[in-house]
């Protein structure tokens, strides 16, 4: 089927003959410029003089001398004209900030009523009520009134509220506003684009004259579709004095259909506004001949780019031919969905006779700062200079100065880096002061060197960035699309510079700052290719004119096609469609035309959708398809991309007990290496999960350090560990008997003692000072609480005597190896052993979510059952090396569980007929002996060579794991 652009091309020439040289050619965008030039030539076969090529927003400039100002400087002339307003009111100025998002709606809307020639006075007149509508819209229809009334009826007496009267009152100011804003523009040889079109519809233009130098030939307007009240008005006048052609891209399927909303604007001007489509009646394109539409649903947003990699791989065979422009073409109805495509769509295929073949690519639609490592470093200098700014400090977060020295662009000797990580991490600086920083390399002293003005932050990543390609320039690493990123970036932080300069320099740096942030959030760079060649990559705006054979068109999801978001706006619903001001409908009929005319001449259409349903997508497909699936008799193909769950359990691999591994494991028996005991921990880490065990204690596989701003609970743990053996242990250093009077008179030390523990635990120094932050200081008051909590609970205890405090002690231990007796060493760190009432206890602090109560040691010891007691296991075990080691007996093991003591106290006890049975001195002897036999008979399966280290099949005992991930769970 011949594309519309091939169409135009040859009855361009039939119609301007020798002088197409004469014509000017304008189209939506810049995209169909090279398909069309292809044509023409194609078409004439030999060389000639070429049309002049305008996008419609370049052709309408020519109309005037005035330069059209950019977005920085609209709002700012727009800021000025509104404190003067307010001035003249007697009102406070507004802060930039403040304005800058109202400013950004109202320059939309002044260019909507520009773009649709809306009297502006007129439609910002105040509407006190429903009499003064019918009083002065009378020109309108009862249906536009009807519009107005139902938005002003919220505004009646008794229903005004505070927000309602800010609204009215902006409203008040707007015709001044809206004036004031174009004369202070046009003082400085200024417009907006919106202005020019109106000017040059209401025949206002500075230089009506420039269509003349196209006399000659004509002016063409190519695949246009909705029109502004503008660009009807123009378009109408040049059509009526035959200076000007029109070429619509039409089709039966919509254009005979007064429902179908893909046609809404191209039967509004073709019939009511009677532009004659210079290629005749409108054609049966979508319904000349079957058709099949494969439809792929995927699970998950980047998923879709999935589908691509099979696919294309069967298309890429035409693309082989010499003339393959337009042939297959990417159509990405959700933008973001960019990168997924270009890091999945293959760029080479293998030929019939084997040889692997390149592709081009082709993208114009643009490569975003914001997925590159320019903006991620941008991004870091922007919050470096915001914290310097909010805090009016010389330190900077330590997050952004580990992004900062592992960021690529940096550079940095790895040498020195790891140095600045191991002191930062050494001296726990969650805040790091930007001295250590200024010595380490010019681009990290240039980099955290405060900024104190809007003007000198500008600059300062001005410099920054000009460093940086300074480096990779001379280092030969910079790579095209990088340096076009660059100085994209650049010129648009200059831009902000010199507007700014030449309108204030009294804006608040944080302000500053989030200018500098929008303006470069949104640069994009083309990607260098061939429009003409291989696969085109394209947003649905630029498909607009071009056809293609085989067309894939991602994100066909409702909400995204049509899109459901409109444009903030002042100006409401009712009042817009009472001034013929765009509104949602609008925007449904230009989605539904685009995706329309792209079935019009493709012979193969592969549509693409999320099925996954979340917060942003409702998981269904567009209504688009579905309409086209009922209405056009085409074949529809589903295919469900989503990957099926399987329900098999996850293959664990069991770790058998040879080799290194056996070897290791044995280095524990006999003191082969003294240094490796068991300790309770190593017991209950083995009870939980076995290859846990053999990944902490036989493999030997660490955490990394890092510093962390928010203190885990296990560092919580420690330091009231500390505090509670430094308590005791200045009581003790006078004597060993403890009253409540001498805990009371002690706890004053308590701040005191939590800061020596939080520098002992984090720093591993009691004597380094820290300044603590916000944070930090919560948990000194956390580990403050829970000393308390215990001391609360001594007091009532009181008199006592301690004993041992941090007691290690150590035993060997007889077990069964193979048949030989093999002797091991259990050690333990006892808290606190005290002595009260003849009594000696041994006290453990928890400060976890461990349990008082058991149900028997059979379910402790097993460790399938899930009802396993870590805290009692590890408590039985200091006990009972305790007693070995010093051959006493009778002690009485204390858990001090912080979060339960006040309720439930520190015995251990099961239940029975729903009553609390605690351990008694009396039972404890037989629990002891059992649990001795236990701990004997664990430890043999733990240094059994048959058997290996297994899995856990809890869940629960995985949680928090910290080798999760080495398990694949």
């Amino acid at each position: 089927m011949i594309p519309f652009l091939k169409e135009v091309a040859v009855d361009l020439i039939a119609r301007t003959g020798n002088n197409l040289h004469h014509a000017a050619v304008v189209f939506n965008n810049k995209r169909p410029v090279a398909y069309l030039q292809n044509h023409l030539a194609q078409t004439i076969g030999k060389p000639f003089w070429s049309p002049s090529f305008f996008t419609i927003q370049e052709f309408f400039a020519l109309s005037t001398d005035l330069q059209v100002a950019d977005g920085f400087t609209q709002f700012f002339s727009l800021y000025q004209q509104y404190n003067e307003l307010l001035k003249k009111e007697g009102a406070k100025a507004i802060n930039p900030d403040v304005f800058y998002p109202v400013a950004r709606i109202i320059l939309s809307d002044f260019a909507q009523i520009d773009n649709d020639l809306v009297n502006a006075d007129q439609l910002f007149e105040e509407l006190e009520d429903i009499a003064v509508i019918e009083k002065n819209f009378q020109h309108l229809t009862a249906e536009q009134q009807s519009f107005l009334e139902q938005f002003w009826i919220s505004f009646s007496s008794g229903k005004q509220k505070n927000q309602q009267e800010q609204f009215i009152r902006m409203w008040r100011r707007m015709p001044a506003l809206y004036a004031g804003f174009h004369e202070a523009l046009q003082a400085k040889g200024l417009t907006s684009m919106a202005h020019v079109y109106r000017k040059l519809a209401l025949g206002k233009a500075e230089k009506p004259e420039f269509i003349n130098d196209f006399a000659k030939g004509k002016l063409v307007f190519a695949g246009f579709n909705a029109l502004s009240n503008a660009e009807a008005m123009i378009f109408k006048r040049w059509s009526q004095d035959e200076k000007a052609l029109f070429y619509f891209d039409t089709d039966n399927y919509y254009m005979q259909d007064d429902t179908q909303e893909a046609g809404l604007f191209l039967r509004k001007n073709i019939q009511k506004l009677g532009l004659p489509n210079a290629l005749g009646e409108s054609r049966d394109l979508i319904r000349s001949g079957q058709k099949e539409i494969k439809v792929y649903k995927t699970q998950g947003q980047t998923a879709q780019a999935k589908i691509l990699q099979k696919e294309l791989e069967e298309d890429y065979p035409m693309l082989d031919a010499a003339d393959n422009a337009g042939k297959i073409a990417l159509i990405l109805a959700d933008e973001s969905l960019l990168l997924p495509v270009l890091q999945t769509i293959p760029t080479h295929y293998r030929g019939e006779q084997g040889i692997t073949a390149a592709v081009n690519l082709n993208v114009t639609m643009g490569y975003p700062l914001l997925a590159t490592s320019i903006f991620g470093l941008a991004d870091i200098w922007l919050s470096v200079q915001s914290q310097l700014a909010a805090g009016k400090k010389d330190t900077v977060h330590y997050r952004e100065v580990e992004a900062f020295l592992s960021h690529p662009l940096i550079g940095l000797p790895p040498d020195i880096r790891n140095q600045l990580q191991k002191e930062i991490l050494e001296g726990i600086f969650v805040e790091v002061n930007m001295d250590m920083l200024s010595g380490a390399a010019e681009l990290a002293e240039l980099f955290f060197k405060r900024r104190n003005t809007g003007a000198s932050a500008i600059t300062g990543l001005l410099d920054v960035f000009s460093l940086i390609l300074q480096q990779q320039i001379a280092e030969k690493t910079l790579k095209q699309t990088e340096a076009d990123l660059f100085i994209a970036t650049i010129k648009e932080l200059n831009r902000l510079h010199d507007t700014m300069i030449a309108y204030t320099t009294e804006l608040s740096l944080p302000f500053v700052l989030s200018l500098m942030q929008k303006a470069i959030q949104g640069i994009a760079v083309p990607l260098s290719g061939e429009p003409l060649e291989g696969v085109q990559v394209m947003g649905l705006l630029e498909s607009r004119s071009l056809d293609f054979d085989h067309v894939y068109i991602l994100g066909v999801n409702e909400g995204i096609l049509p899109q459901v978001s409109v444009s903030p706006s002042f100006i409401p619903d009712s009042i817009r469609r009472a001034y013929g001001l765009p509104v949602i409908e609008n925007q449904d009929a230009i989605s539904a035309y685009m995706f329309y005319r792209l079935l019009q001449r493709s012979r193969k259409v592969s549509l693409v959708y999320n099925g996954q349903g979340d917060e942003n997508n409702t998981g269904e497909p567009s209504r688009f398809l579905r309409q086209l699936e009922f209405e056009s008799g085409y074949t529809f193909k589903y295919f469900d991309q989503s990957q099926p769950i399987s329900t098999a359990h996850h293959l664990k691999t069991d770790i058998k007990k040879e080799g290194e591994v056996l070897s290791r494991l044995q280095a524990y028996l006999d003191q082969q290496e003294p240094a490796l005991r068991i300790s309770a921990t190593a017991l209950t880490t083995y009870m939980n999960c076995a290859v846990q065990f053999f990944y902490k204690y036989i493999a030997k596989i660490e955490e990394p350090k890092e510093l962390t701003e928010n203190l885990e609970a296990n560092n919580i743990g420690s330091m009231l560990h500390f505090v509670m053996e430094c308590f005791y242990e200045d009581l003790k250093a006078e004597g060993p008997y403890i009253t409540r009077e001498r805990i009371s008179e002690h706890r004053k030390q308590l701040d005191r003692l939590g800061k020596i523990a939080f520098s002992k635990i984090m720093a591993d120094d009691e004597h380094q000072v820290l300044n603590h932050n916000g944070m930090q200081q919560v948990v000194l008051a956390i580990v403050a609480e829970y000393a308390n909590v215990i001391l609360n609970y001594d007091e009532t205890e009181a008199p006592f005597s301690v004993l041992d405090l941090e007691s290690r002690d150590e035993i060997r231990f007889n077990i069964n190896v193979e048949g030989k007796e093999r002797l091991l060493t259990l050690h333990g760190i006892i808290d606190r052993v005290d002595l009260k009432n003849g009594v000696t206890r041994v006290v453990d602090y928890k400060t976890g979510r461990d349990e008082l109560q058991f149900t028997s040691l059979d379910d402790i010891f097993d460790t399938e059952s899930g009802k396993q007691n870590k805290a009692l296991v590890q408590t039985l075990f200091y006990t009972y090396v305790y007693e070995q080691s010093k051959g006493i007996t009778g002690m009485e093991p204390n858990l001090y569980l912080i979060r339960k003591m006040r309720k439930e106290g520190t015995l251990f006890y099961s239940s029975e007929n729903r009553k609390r049975v605690y351990l008694q001195v009396e039972h404890l002897a037989s629990l002891k002996e059992e649990f001795s036999k236990r701990l004997k008979t664990k430890l043999e399966e733990l240094f059994d060579p048959a058997t290996p280290f297994m899995h856990t099949t809890q869940a629960d005992n995985c949680k928090y794991c910290p080798y999760l991930s080495l398990c694949g769970k």
